[in-house]
């Protein structure tokens, strides 16, 4: 969030101080290039949307021609920093009183836009049209709020996974992220402004504004200022939020003496609204007769908004509007009318983004030529403020919301993004093994973890570009804006979602890739697969003298060891830096004998022994000694045994993780040495797919499209996933429709019930483990 000044109410021109910055780095970022608007204003918030072209570094990978011998022993290919432009949408809300200096700002830095109109959306539309069109020259088209309300809700439920929560107030995490159903509707979204609109939502095009109340927002609002003199809503949210109800409203145990047990009435439980105020003969505290208000509202709003999700068979209910706005008071009293009245079978769900939907539809309108649902897009942590608490006992930091802009930054991927078609139930899975949200001391030791490996990332992001000179003083950028980000994280763990490893890791990439350090670990990487690459043939023939039994086991401790050579693992990477004669032999010396932690090894034996797969998904990691010592060695007798095979990496760069650019080429000059690879290769028998990702973890609700389509055709029947970040750290507990092989070197002492390099080999076999990995783990 940034700052800015305040309106001066005694000025007639009602302009802002002008000495006031707002820097466009922080805040209306990419102005220069933005290509299309929209607006959304509210009766006390705008919410600006606008569509620009980004352009920043890129990792491209060039290959050389090994074609001669006299070349064989050349670079195997190098990785240059080129630049590419890409889309990105950036909302940003703020209050009315700004928006005079806010669009003279946006004038002042609008160089190569084409666009004529900006559309418009919201009750303060018409009121700010003429001011609108006067400052930036464009012509105002507005947009049905309704319409540009659902647009907006579809987007961000389709596009950001932890987009819906649950409000829990009292627990060590008030807000519970839920898992997104990949089929996002029906649902029933309860919009709760002045009055209410309760709107059954069936597809992207089709809805129906199926009941409502006029007592709403503007009700409280109304009646709270006749009753305290209280003329904002925040503060009425605020005396209300210090209130006790009970010294106002008539309860149950007033009028019984306690429960009414056979009606299954509670003694706590709310008679009379307000209704001690007709008796008592006394003068009630503001605090108590706005909480009594609350309450009255709330509960009615909860009560209508089940029974229309009773008559229209809805388990998912949506809430927003300005009465919500993410306050903890209003959250929380809806959320209880909520359980009350379906005893708990449909939950309040609250949505990250709530404040931006209708500016979402209205820019989604004016796109519609452009047809951005065709895309999958994601959120940017690097550019977006996340989600503040407003409670003062939980963060005081962010107490003071007056005067603070927040921003949401989403950019289109490369790749359309959908589930992986093997996921045993799409609905239920959950990427993450550990919520550190929830998790108080671990989330403390992780984020103490990224904090002291982020030298080590500076020093290898300059590292990067040796050739750039300014890199040192980006670098030194990225450190305190990711350094920033792990600070906010501390105060406030659920601003982009559930808080976890993969997230921390995310965040980290993002900073990395808004500062033009797309591939930090791009020297690394050529120089440990030119290594790995001369004992390939090696490798390969010691395996081949071995007998059949013995090459199994060798060929998943070759894998394990190569998972060992992570440059993601604080503990690794500095024995890598102290040793770079460190190799794979030394590797597989250091592994743990068996029984390992988790050991699976008997049953993939046993399974190895019986009919070949069809096809083998394997999810790989690491370059270098893993990919091409570890993986390859593996893959090859897959292949043997008649099983097809897809191998699958990274879209774009993550750590010292194989891209699918470079997998390309170590695959190919791997094949100019192993006629069982080439053939294979030449047969369509091995195929080589981008998973859409750039992190070091795996996300199956989030894949390519083209992976998706080719594990149906290929009828895949195992899934491989190697790594910590993709197999422990994620995706540890998913369950397939098929068979699954998870292998990872454990190497973080946070584990510590495992020690500190125990392994895991774990072989899951139509949805049932065959060793109890989430008992161990326990134990």
């Amino acid at each position: 969030m940034a700052e800015c000044g305040r309106v001066d109410s005694n000025t007639s021109s009602h302009t802002m101080d002008k000495s006031i910055t707002l820097p466009p780095d922080e805040i209306f970022r990419n102005m220069e290039n933005a290509k299309r608007f929209a607006i959304d204003i509210g009766g006390s918030l705008t919410k600006l949307a606008y569509y620009s072209t980004v352009q920043h570094k890129v990792a491209k990978v060039r290959s050389f021609d090994h074609s001669t011998k006299e070349a064989a022993g050349d670079k195997l290919y190098e990785i240059s920093v080129q630049e590419e432009v890409t889309a990105r949408l950036h909302f940003i809300k703020f209050e009315n009183a700004y928006i005079e200096t806010c669009l003279d700002f946006i004038k002042d830095h609008l160089v190569n836009t084409e666009t004529k109109v900006i559309k418009a959306t919201g009750g303060g539309a018409h009121k700010f049209k003429e001011l609108i069109e006067r400052k930036l020259g464009l012509k105002v088209d507005k947009e049905d709020e309704m319409t540009c309300l659902i647009k907006g809700c579809n987007f961000v439920l389709k596009n950001i996974p932890h987009e819906a929560f649950v409000y829990a107030k009292h627990a060590d995490s008030e807000f519970r992220f839920q898992t997104t159903n990949p089929d996002i509707f029906p649902y029933l979204l309860v919009n709760i402004g002045s009055g209410v609109s309760i709107v059954k939502v069936e597809s992207e095009d089709k809805f129906e504004r199926i009941g409502g109340s006029s007592i709403g927002g503007g009700t409280f609002w109304g009646l709270g200022a006749l009753l305290t003199k209280t003329k904002r809503f925040d503060e009425l949210l605020q005396l209300a939020s210090k209130g006790q109800h009970s010294s106002v409203d008539m309860l149950v145990k007033d009028i019984y003496g306690g429960s009414y047990a056979c009606l299954g009435l509670t003694g706590d439980l709310i008679a009379s609204s307000f209704g001690k105020s007709a008796t008592a003969d006394k003068e009630f505290s503001n605090e108590d007769m706005a909480k009594s208000l609350l309450h009255m509202i709330s509960n009615d709003i909860g009560q209508l908004a089940c029974l229309y999700a009773k008559l229209h068979n809805l388990s998912r209910v949506y809430f927003g509007g300005f009465f919500i706005r993410g306050h903890p008071v209003t959250m929380h009293t809806i959320t209880y009318s909520i359980n009350f009245f379906t005893k708990g079978e449909v939950q309040a769900l609250f949505l990250r983004h709530e404040g931006y939907l209708g500016a979402i539809g209205a820019f989604l309108k004016g796109a519609e030529e452009d047809n951005p649902n065709q895309y999958s897009w994601g959120e940017n942590y690097a550019g977006s403020s996340g989600l503040m608490s407003v409670s003062p006992d939980m963060n005081p930091m962010q107490r003071a919301r007056s005067g603070t802009f927040d921003m949401l930054e989403m950019d289109r991927l490369d790749r359309q993004l959908v589930n992986l078609p093997l996921l045993q139930d799409p609905s239920s899975y959950i990427p993450d093994t550990v919520d550190l949200t929830e998790d108080a001391q671990a989330r403390e030791y992780w984020l103490s973890c990224f904090e002291e490996a982020l030298d080590g990332v500076v020093k290898r992001a300059v590292a990067s570009q040796p050739d750039i000179p300014e890199a040192a003083e980006r670098a030194e950028k990225f450190r305190q804006k990711y350094l920033h980000k792990l600070q906010t994280l501390r105060h406030q763990p659920f601003a982009y979602g559930s808080l976890t490893v993969r997230s921390l890791l995310d965040t980290r990439e993002h900073c990395l890739n808004e500062f033009n350090f797309p591939d930090p670990y791009s020297k690394i990487k050529e120089r440990e697969n030119d290594i790995a690459l001369k004992y390939y043939e090696k490798a390969v023939k010691s395996l081949e003298e071995l007998s059949w039994e013995d090459r199994q086991f060798a060929l998943v401790r070759g894998v394990l060891a190569g998972n060992v050579f992570d440059w993601g693992a604080k503990a690794v990477s500095e024995v890598l830096e102290s040793n770079p004669e460190f190799g794979f032999e030394e590797a597989k010396r250091r592994l743990e004998d068996r029984p390992w932690l988790v050991d699976s090894f008997d049953q993939w034996l046993e399974r190895l022994k019986g009919p070949p797969h069809r096809c083998a998904l394997f999810f790989v990691d690491n370059s270098g000694v893993d990919i091409i010592l570890g993986v390859m060695p593996f893959v090859r007798e897959l292949l043997s045994r008649g099983t097809e095979v897809v191998l699958a990496s990274n879209s774009g760069p993550a750590l010292n993780d194989v891209t699918n650019s470079e997998l390309h080429i170590l695959t190919e000059r791997i094949a100019a040495m192993d006629p069982v690879i080439d053939s294979a290769l030449r047969e369509d028998r091995l195929t080589l797919v981008q998973d859409g990702s750039s992190s070091p973890c795996l996300d199956l609700s989030r894949l390519d499209k083209v992976l998706a389509m080719l594990v149906r055709e290929r009828q895949t029947d195992l899934v491989i996933i190697e790594g910590m970040g993709r197999a422990i750290h994620t995706n540890y507990y998913a369950m397939l429709s098929c068979e699954s092989l998870k292998m990872a070197v454990i190497k973080n002492s946070w584990f510590n019930c495992f020690g500190p390099a125990h392994v895991c080999c774990t072989l899951r076999k139509e949805n049932k483990s065959l060793l109890d990995c989430q008992q161990l783990i326990g134990e």
